[in-house]
C-alpha cells in the first residue's frame, strides 16, 4: 500500500507509541496517512535514535513494546490510516554487553550460533578498543579485573565495561593470572586510539559501538528481518525505510529479496545518497530513496545563480581558502582514509592482494601498488559506491567506472596505469582470478568507498567549506550552487517516470540545518552585497577565532535566528553546533583530541556577539530585508514538496517555522498542542498550506499518486526565476506556479501550461509567492 504521506515520529523512551496514538486524530486532521516511525527494534537503553539496534527479533519495551505498538496500528486503521517502519539491516548495536547475540560471540568465538551474523576477520580475536590506554599499561594500573556475575566470572574494564569469558575458562577464572587469561579469549581488548588502525571487524562508519551485519548470508537476513517480515503478514506495517543500504554487501540483490518477501504491495524505500548526476536506483524492485536526493534538488532550485561568484569571492576573501568544494572535498578523502580507515583499508589491500596472486601473472603485481591504486581511486571516487559482486556488475556502474578512471589519471604512479585498470575490472566482473576471492575484494572495496564519501564530504569537508552553509547537506552536491528552473524539470520528469512513487522529504533526523534555516540562508544568493557588508563588518581577522570558522558561525546565527529573538537557550543551541562543526572538520579540534581552549574561544565570541546590541540590531536589520524571499522559499519548498511525483513527508513538529540545527538539535520534543491549535485556526501560513495541499491530496489520491509532469513554457524578463508545471491524471489536472529568488517584478513574464492555458506570471502570483489549483 503505496502512502499518500507520511509523517516522521523519532520514537524513544520519552515519546513512545502511546504518545503518538494520543496525535493521531491531529495527524489525520492534518492529512497525513501513515506515520512513517524510526526504528522500533530493541536498542541500546535510553537511545534517542533506535538505530543502535541489540535485538531485531523484538519491539522496544521502552517505546511500549509490542501490545503498545498494537494499540498504534489499530487507532490509525479506524482512520484508514497506517505505519511504515524503518530497518536498520547493515549493523547492529554492540556497547555495554546489551546485545545477546554479540556477547555470545566473545564468549564463544567462531564457534557461536551468531558468529556468522557480524562481519569479523576471524584470522585473529576480535579486537574490541575499550581501553583509555594499552593493554599492558591498563593491568598495570589495576583497571581490569575479573568479577563474579551470578554464576559465571567476567572481565570487567573500569568498574563498568564488561566481558564474557570463555566456559572452559570459567573453573580457573577467579585465581589464575589476568594477562594469560585474557590471551585465552575470542576477543583482545586494546586501547581506543589503535580502532582505526587494527579494528577486524567492519563498523558502522567511524562508529566502534556499531558492528557491522552479513545481511547477504541467508540465514542471517531471515533471523535479521523474521519480526519485519510477520508485522507486515499480519498487516500492522504497509512498508519499510531501508536504514543505509550501500553499507550492504549486495545492495541490489537485498533489495530484490526484501521485496519478494514482503511482496509487490509492500511500499519499500532505501536511504541512499545519490552522487552528481548518478541516477536513480532503477530495477531494484524499491519503489526508490527515502528523499536526499529530493531535498538537494528543490534547495537548489531556492538558489539564485547569480550569487555563487560574489559569495565564492568573499568565501576566498575571508577564509583563504577556495571557492569551489572540490578541493576540499578531495583533501577531506585523504585524511579520512589515512586517519580513521586504514585497518579498513589494510583489509581491502589484502583482500585485492590474494585475487591478483590467484590470477595468471598476479605475481607481478605487489600490495603496495595495488594500495597506491585503490588509495587513488577512493580519494577520486565520484559516488557512494559501485554495485559489482565480483562476477558482474550491473550496467549503471560502467559511467561510474568511467568517471573515476578519468578523474584518477593524473594521480596514477608513472607506469602504474595497469593496475588502476586491472582493480575497475574486478569491480566491472571482468578481472581475472579466484571467483569467490573476487567477490570478497569487489565486497571490501565497496564497503569502504561508502563510508569514505559519507565521513569524508558530510562530516568533514562539509563542516569546512563555507561559500553557504545551506549548499551543505546530506546528499547535497556543495559544488553545484544552483539548480536552474528547466534543470529541476528535467530532474522531475526523470523522477516521474523511474521512481514516482519515492519519498519527497526536506527535514530529516539527519539534517545539517531545518529547511527554513536553509530556505533562509538560499534567500542570501539573492543578496548577496547586502550579506557581504553585514559579514565583513563582523568578521574580524584579528580575532582569537579563525575567520572561517567565524564566518560559518555568521551564517548559523542568522540562519537559525528565531523570530522573537536570541533569548532561551538559544545560545546553548548554537554552541552545541559549533562545538560539534569544530571536531567534525578536524582543522581546530576533534572528537578524538578536542582543543578545549579554542572552542572556549568560538564561544566566547558568540557570547560577545549575542551581547552586543549593534549586533542584535544588525542581524534583525539584516533578518528584516531578507524575510519576504525566505518566507516565500518555505511556501515553495512546502508547495514542491507535497504537489511533484512522490510521496511527501513531514518531519516531526516541521510544519511550523524548522530553524534546527544538526542532531540532537533537530530532535527536540515538539510542542503538537501548539500546532493543534494554530492547525485549528490556520494562522501559520506554512501550516496552512500544507493542510490545504494534504486536503488536494486526499479528495484526489490518482492524480497526485498516478498524474503525470509537465513543464509550463515561461517567457519573458522572470523566465529564470520562474517555475511552473501540470500533472493530469483522473480526469483532472494540476497546475502549480512558484516564484523564485524573491523576484517580484515580472513585467512580461508569462506562463504557457501544456493543456494551452496561459496566464502572465503578475496575475499568477498576484496573491502571493506560490499558485497552485486544481482543474
Amino acid at each position: 500500500m503505496t502512502p499518500r504521506a507520511t509523517y516522521r515520529f523519532q520514537f524513544h523512551k520519552d515519546f513512545t507509541f502511546a504518545d503518538a496514538e494520543a496525535l493521531v486524530p491531529y495527524l489525520d486532521r492534518l492529512g497525513v496517512s501513515h506515520v512513517y516511525a524510526s526504528p522500533i527494534t530493541v536498542a541500546t537503553p535510553g537511545s534517542t535514535h533506535g538505530y543502535d539496534v541489540t535485538d531485531p527479533t523484538r519491539i522496544n519495551p521502552e517505546l511500549g513494546g509490542e501490545e503498545a505498538f498494537r494499540s498504534l496500528v489499530a487507532a490509525l486503521r479506524a482512520r484508514d490510516m497506517g505505519v511504515i517502519i524503518d530497518i536498520v539491516p547493515n549493523h547492529m548495536g554492540v556497547a555495554g554487553g546489551h546485545n545477546a547475540w554479540w556477547t555470545d560471540v566473545l564468549q564463544r568465538g567462531p564457534e557461536s550460533p551468531h558468529a556468522r551474523v557480524f562481519d569479523i576477520d576471524w584470522r585473529e580475536r576480535i579486537v574490541l578498543p575499550v581501553l583509555g590506554a594499552p593493554l599492558s599499561e591498563a593491568l598495570d594500573n589495576g583497571d581490569i579485573a575479573v568479577e563474579r556475575d551470578g554464576d559465571r566470572w567476567e572481565v570487567v574494564a573500569y568498574g563498568e565495561h564488561r566481558f564474557p569469558i570463555r566456559d572452559e575458562d570459567q573453573d580457573g577464572a577467579g585465581t589464575d593470572p589476568l594477562a594469560p587469561l585474557l590471551e585465552r579469549q575470542h576477543y583482545r581488548l586494546a586501547y581506543w586510539r589503535t580502532a582505526n588502525d587494527q579494528l577486524n571487524w567492519r563498523r558502522f562508519f567511524t562508529i566502534n559501538e556499531l558492528a557491522g551485519v552479513r545481511a547477504e548470508d541467508p540465514a542471517v537476513f531471515e533471523a535479521t528481518h523474521a519480526l519485519y517480515f510477520r508485522l507486515h503478514d499480519e498487516g500492522l506495517i504497509d512498508g519499510v525505510r531501508v536504514d543505509h543500504v550501500d553499507g550492504l554487501t549486495d545492495p541490489i540483490g537485498y533489495c530484490h529479496r526484501l521485496r519478494e518477501r514482503l511482496g509487490d504491495d509492500a511500499w519499500i524505500i532505501v536511504e541512499k545518497i545519490l552522487g552528481a548526476g548518478e541516477p536513480q536506483p532503477e530495477g531494484w524492485a524499491i519503489d526508490g530513496t527515502s528523499g536526499y536526493d529530493f531535498m538537494e534538488q528543490v534547495t537548489a532550485l531556492l538558489h539564485d545563480p547569480a550569487g555563487a561568484e560574489p559569495l565564492g569571492a568573499l568565501w576566498e576573501e575571508i577564509s583563504g581558502r577556495s571557492a569551489t568544494f572540490e578541493p576540499e572535498e578531495f583533501q577531506a578523502r585523504q585524511d579520512l582514509l589515512s586517519w580513521q580507515f586504514a585497518g579498513q583499508l589494510d583489509g581491502c589491500v589484502a583482500a585485492f592482494a590474494a585475487l591478483a596472486a590467484s590470477a595468471p601473472g598476479g605475481d607481478g603485481v605487489t600490495p603496495a601498488a595495488l594500495r597506491r591504486a585503490i588509495v587513488r581511486l577512493l580519494w577520486a571516487f565520484p559516488v557512494y559506491r559501485t554495485y559489482g559482486t565480483g562476477d558482474a556488475a550491473p550496467a549503471s556502474d560502467e559511467t561510474v567506472r568511467a568517471q573515476v578512471r578519468a578523474r584518477v589519471a593524473e594521480l596514477i604512479p608513472p607506469g602504474e596505469a595497469p593496475i588502476t585498470d586491472r582493480v575497475l575490472a574486478w569491480l566491472a566482473g571482468d578481472g581475472p582470478g579466484d571467483a569467490a576471492l573476487a567477490a570478497e575484494a569487489v565486497r571490501r572495496f565497496q564497503q569502504l568507498s561508502a563510508p569514505i564519501a559519507a565521513k569524508a564530504v558530510e562530516d568533514t569537508a562539509f563542516y569546512r567549506y563555507g561559500r553557504l552553509l545551506s549548499r551543505n547537506d546530506v546528499g547535497f552536491d556543495a559544488e553545484t550552487f544552483a539548480l536552474p528552473p528547466a534543470a529541476f524539470h528535467a530532474a522531475m520528469e526523470e523522477r516521474v517516470r523511474t521512481v514516482p512513487q519515492a519519498m519527497l522529504t526536506s527535514a530529516t533526523h539527519d539534517h545539517k540545518r531545518g529547511e527554513d534555516v536553509r530556505a533562509r540562508l538560499a534567500a542570501l544568493s539573492a543578496r548577496p552585497e547586502a550579506w557581504r557588508t553585514f559579514a565583513l563588518r563582523w568578521v574580524d581577522e584579528d580575532e582569537a577565532v579563525d575567520p572561517a570558522d567565524a564566518y560559518m558561525l555568521l551564517q548559523t546565527l542568522v540562519g537559525a535566528w528565531p523570530d522573537d529573538g536570541p533569548g532561551g537557550d538559544f545560545a546553548e543551541r548554537v554552541k552545541g553546533w559549533q562545538q560539534k562543526a569544530l571536531r567534525e572538520a578536524k582543522l581546530r579540534s576533534s572528537w578524538e583530541a578536542p582543543d578545549e581552549a579554542y572552542e572556549a574561544a568560538a564561544d566566547a565570541l558568540l557570547d560577545r556577539w549575542l551581547a552586543d546590541a549593534a549586533f542584535v540590531a544588525a542581524v534583525e536589520a539584516l533578518l528584516a530585508e531578507l524575510r519576504p524571499i525566505a518566507e516565500a522559499n518555505t511556501l515553495a519548498l512546502v508547495l514542491l514538496r507535497y504537489t511533484l511525483p512522490g510521496v511527501p513527508d513531514l518531519y516531526q513538529g516541521t510544519e511550523l517555522a524548522d530553524l534546527s540545527l544538526v542532531d540532537p538539535d533537530n530532535r527536540r520534543p515538539v510542542d503538537y498542542d501548539l500546532r493543534a491549535r494554530l492547525l485549528e485556526r490556520g494562522a501559520s501560513p506554512k501550516l496552512r498550506l500544507i493542510a490545504e495541499l494534504l486536503a488536494l491530496r486526499r479528495a484526489h489520491p490518482a492524480l497526485f499518486r498516478d498524474g503525470d509532469y509537465a513543464a509550463a513554457e515561461v517567457s519573458g524578463a522572470g523566465a529564470a526565476h520562474l517555475l511552473a508545471f501540470e500533472r493530469r491524471g483522473d480526469g483532472c489536472t494540476l497546475r502549480c506556479a512558484v516564484a523564485l529568488h524573491g523576484t517580484s517584478d515580472w513585467g512580461d513574464t508569462r506562463v504557457r501550461y501544456a493543456s494551452g492555458e496561459e496566464m502572465a506570471a503578475s496575475m499568477l502570483f498576484a496573491a502571493g509567492p506560490v499558485t497552485v489549483a486544481v482543474v
